[in-house]
């Protein structure tokens, strides 16, 4: 789908094109580990693994399910926003923020295998985007921003003394850098890092969509703090470059992991290379004259110290991206797949190479959008088209299967049983731009009745067909946000019923989620107020083209 190893040495960006916003990433040995934000979807906060920052895959998440009661509903836009991970004395920390709730923390031995559960080390809300730092003495500090929608001021950062085990906080915090007194608005999503005596804060500024990297410098933990801006967009065609990850390689060259919020396809990942000047860092590449970097497209893939011997090794080294399609013949959901919230394990199984979807009790009058058993994954290119097969024989009465598209605009395939016969439906709805509203506005385009020879099989197949297309490009975003060359995204979904000839069914111009890119994927659900047995659907693959 997009693979950013272009297998002469040099690498492409995004090395991830694909919503893996807010990234924070560090180095163990040979191992690489990123971790991203995932709001309100399950399992949460991905883990991602690489052995040259080039190469990745998602091989576990931090959290089963998000902590607090609520999240068994969709809530867009909540739940866990900016992440960190660290490793101190064998030990993984990855500390995340929920808005409403509070700041967390949770550890591991394994970042392969089960997280502990998580601790809420600072109660209450306003604190996002916290990092766990450990002093050369031992002493621990947690630095984090504020959000202004739950605290009423934003652009501020805080220092605050941590437990040195990370699970609790010391005295109060101190103010470090008030973006608001020094052209950095909108400063967020701190990092802190120690080199030559000086401390470190990188933090992006500026907004999502239209924002640079600045990085803050001091000999005192709590300050007074310098900065000063490290990369911005220039010439090049990312907008917004910020936010993410210091790391190193063994062979000591350093490197910046970072987002790009390109719309409706959500924040992809970025690899720039990075180096020092006066100790502070220049990350990118910078033109004669300038003292701040500039993204790169294309570069040589990072030194990890490895002979080329060694790198041929593909069972090491792969040439590889997150998984996409499936054939579910495994023994579990691959990693590719979330929740729209908290789920339960009797919503799904895997049997006979095909993924079984109950129908899961919901209100008649809940919208597709706000299905709490949505399996939904990332889009994982910038254009694709996605096959869907479905045998709809075991639906009963009441129950409602399909594929849906959803973003603040959804659009979804839904066939439904009612009363024994068969109903498609084209579907399409709207979310208010606000993080507890619901999906509202639904309506049906079109209903028509499914007759026994409209399918090919007694299994009453179906085959659902999702298209992505770059319809345009455009010099504004839909909120009039002045950025370079944003995507405009065709969204098509087809329907068939021999796997062969498509019909189309509905299609819009994609309009990204809350904080997050469109998703997609497939639901079961049973009318509530249908007091009959449930049934399910069967799938027997997904496949990305």
């Amino acid at each position: 789908m997009w693979l950013a190893d272009l297998k002469n040495g040099n690498y492409r960006n995004p090395v991830l094109y694909a919503d893996y916003s807010d990234p924070d990433a560090i180095r163990v040995g040979d191992d690489y580990f990123m971790i991203s934000s995932s709001f309100c979807n399950a399992p949460a906060l991905p883990v991602l693994h690489s052995k040259d920052l080039v190469n990745w895959k998602v091989v576990n998440y931090v959290l089963d399910k998000i902590p607090e009661f609520r999240y068994r509903n969709p809530i867009h836009g909540c739940g866990v926003w900016a992440p960190s991970i660290r490793y101190h004395e064998g030990t993984y920390y990855v500390c995340f923020p929920m808005p409403d709730e509070g700041i967390y923390m949770t550890t591991t031995k394994d970042p392969f295998g089960k997280w502990s559960k998580p601790v809420n080390i600072r109660p209450g809300a306003g604190w996002i985007d916290p990092c766990p730092f450990w002093d050369d003495d031992g002493k621990a500090y947690l630095v984090a921003g504020v959000a202004k929608s739950r605290i009423g001021y934003k652009s501020v950062l805080h220092m605050v003394e941590m437990q040195p085990d990370g699970m609790g906080l010391i005295g109060d915090e101190v103010k470090i850098f008030d973006g608001n007194e020094n052209d950095q608005v909108t400063i967020e999503g701190p990092k802190m890092y120690k080199r030559n005596g000086w401390y470190y804060v990188f933090a992006p500024a500026g907004g999502v969509k239209t924002g640079w990297q600045t990085v803050l410098r001091s000999k005192n933990v709590f300050g007074p703090y310098e900065y000063k801006v490290v990369m911005r967009q220039g010439d090049s065609p990312v907008n917004g470059p910020h936010q993410g990850a210091w790391v190193d390689t063994q062979t000591g060259e350093d490197w910046f992991l970072h987002f790009q919020d390109v719309y409706a396809g959500g924040r992809i990942v970025h690899l720039q290379p990075m180096h020092w000047e006066n100790d502070w860092p220049v990350i990118g590449v910078n033109k004669p004259g300038n003292d701040y970097g500039e993204p790169v497209m294309e570069y040589k893939k990072p030194d990890i110290g490895k002979s080329e011997a060694e790198l041929a090794d593909k069972n090491l080294y792969p040439v590889c991206e997150p998984d996409a399609s499936d054939d579910f013949t495994g023994d579990k959901l691959g990693m590719q797949w979330q929740w729209n919230a908290n789920f339960e394990d009797s919503w799904y199984s895997l049997e006979n190479n095909q993924l079984k979807l109950n129908a899961v009790a919901a209100s008649p009058l809940r919208p597709l959008g706000d299905l709490r058993n949505l399996l939904l994954q990332k889009w994982p290119a910038p254009e694709f088209c996605a096959e869907t097969k479905m045998n709809l024989a075991e639906l009963k009465d009441g129950d409602t299967a399909g594929y849906i598209s959803l973003g603040m605009k959804y659009i979804a395939i839904s066939v439904t049983n009612n009363n024994g016969n068969l109903e498609m439906k084209f579907v399409r709805g709207l979310q208010d731009f606000d993080c507890d509203a619901a999906y509202t506005d639904e309506k049906a385009e079109k209903t028509t009745a499914l007759k026994d020879s409209d399918f090919t099989d007694a299994n009453k197949t179906i085959w659902f067909r999702y298209k992505v297309n770059v319809k345009e490009h455009i010099t504004h975003y839909e909120l009039g946000l002045p950025v370079k060359d944003a995507p405009l995204e065709e969204l098509i979904l087809e329907y068939s019923f021999d796997g062969v000839n498509y019909t189309k069914a509905i299609e819009t111009e994609a309009k990204a989620g809350r904080w997050v890119g469109v998703k997609s994927g497939m639901f079961a659900c049973h009318d509530n107020s249908i007091k009959t047995e449930a049934g399910y659907v069967t799938v027997d693959y997904v496949e990305y083209k």
